[in-house]
């Protein structure tokens, strides 16, 4: 037999006026309703329309005509968390423009280029040179048709529907040497830029999903002690009170859910003074695929759907598992803001969310029924909003420090894709 659930929980209206608490000050682990805490402290950093870049290099000459480059293909990356086989398709087309279908080197990367998925901190190969060889080899691969898995030609025919291309004619980069790490030597011509998507359609990737590598967004901002830092001075409680391990909230965190509630109310603040609805940054129960509408069905479907706009947790082992859902509800009578967990929740999760769901829709009906709050549209495609550009002989200054990215001069020309 199953143990009875614990919540716990705390909410308030928009005034600030408390309306439900129960244990609303003992520390909890939020575990995933820490990328709120990123989130918000990205977005102040860097700004809503920052774009990461990775930059292309050429370490040899091209011979234009048998379209090969006789030497390394450089990578630059600039920390861009989100860089994907699909963006790797716009670059190996900005290559072939370049033509460049040949390389008779090796592609080499520094260590700030990621690409793919790693499940932040818990699945991150902790050597940063066999991460760089992890990344450098999943570029090859994904420049380079021969070289692709099923995944991969299952993600070419989605970009060519997006794109109106033809699938029978993918672009072609054929990386003779292998592949290597290596951040200091000099790079040689630049090639390419690709610039990403802007930051705030990242974040809704990441939040939609409860992706972990969010934590490459926060080390383009600082360590995590500086979150935390940032969260207790924006929130106005002592250092001590907030305690972070990671900025995905995998490992040991401690919030309150008080605090996690006027974490809420602060990134709700940032998002108005933006011009952005929290509903561009996080999922609303019922419009976006992944955690809120797999967890949470009857608010992602039935009377209330749409109403609530939040962020999942969920750890199974880590402090005894825990799962948490924070986020705002729009009722007949205004927005609360709230946060319900339960604490130790491990091998009860479908339980702990049954009874944070029965939570959240006796909060609703209490407060005059749930009310339907607008959809953000569908989640983009990694590439979507991205741009290449190509420099020919222009030369950028190197990639410096990790919050900013050097504006590009005026290329050669500019592709959209």
């Amino acid at each position: 037999m199953s143990r009875p659930v614990n919540l716990v929980w705390y909410a308030e209206a928009l005034d600030g006026q408390p309306v439900e608490a129960r244990q609303p000050d003992e520390p909890i682990n939020p575990a995933s309703v820490v990328k709120i805490a990123t989130s918000l402290w990205s977005l102040e950093r860097l700004g809503p329309n920052f774009r990461f870049e990775t930059r292309f290099f050429a370490r040899g000459t091209i011979d234009p005509v048998r379209r090969v480059l006789n030497g390394d293909l450089v990578v630059q990356g600039g920390g861009d968390p989100d860089f994907h086989v699909e963006n790797a398709f716009l670059v190996a087309q900005a290559l072939n423009e370049l033509h460049v279908e040949r390389v008779t080197g090796s592609v080499i990367v520094n260590r700030r280029f990621w690409m793919g998925w790693e499940n932040g901190s818990e699945g991150r190969q902790p050597d940063p040179v066999k991460r760089g060889m992890l990344m450098a080899t999943r570029l090859r691969q994904a420049l380079d048709p021969r070289r692709w898995n099923g995944p991969t030609r299952a993600a070419w025919r989605e970009f060519t529907l997006r794109r109106s291309l033809i699938a029978s004619q993918p672009p072609r980069v054929v990386v003779a040497g292998g592949a290597g790490v290596d951040g200091g030597a000099a790079p040689g011509e630049m090639l390419v830029v690709h610039r990403s998507q802007p930051l705030a359609d990242i974040l809704r990737r990441f939040n939609c999903y409860s992706n972990n590598d969010i934590e490459r967004v926060a080390a383009s901002v600082g360590s995590v002690d500086d979150l935390a830092a940032f969260v207790a001075e924006r929130c106005g409680v002592p250092r001590e009170t907030v305690e972070l391990q990671t900025a995905s909230g995998l490992g040991e965190n401690r919030l309150t859910p008080r605090l996690i509630v006027h974490l809420l109310r602060e990134f709700k603040k940032t998002c108005e003074r933006l011009h952005l609805p929290v509903e561009a940054l996080l999922p609303v129960a019922g419009c976006d695929p992944g955690t809120v509408n797999h967890q949470f069905p009857e608010l992602a479907d039935g009377p209330n759907t749409t109403a609530v706009v939040g962020k999942t947790g969920t750890l199974t082992t880590t402090d005894g598992g825990i799962a948490v859902l924070a986020g705002i509800a729009r009722t007949g009578q205004g927005d609360l803001l709230f946060c319900v967990a339960v604490p130790h929740a491990g091998g009860q999760l479908k339980g702990a969310r049954h009874a944070e769901e029965k939570w959240v829709l006796d909060l609703l009906g209490a407060h005059g029924g749930g009310q339907p709050r607008p959809c953000a549209g569908m989640l983009t495609a990694p590439d979507t909003g991205a741009s290449v550009i190509l420099l020919g002989d222009h030369v950028l200054p190197p990639l410096g420090g990790t919050s900013s990215v050097t504006p590009p001069p005026q290329p050669t020309a500019a592709v959209n894709r």
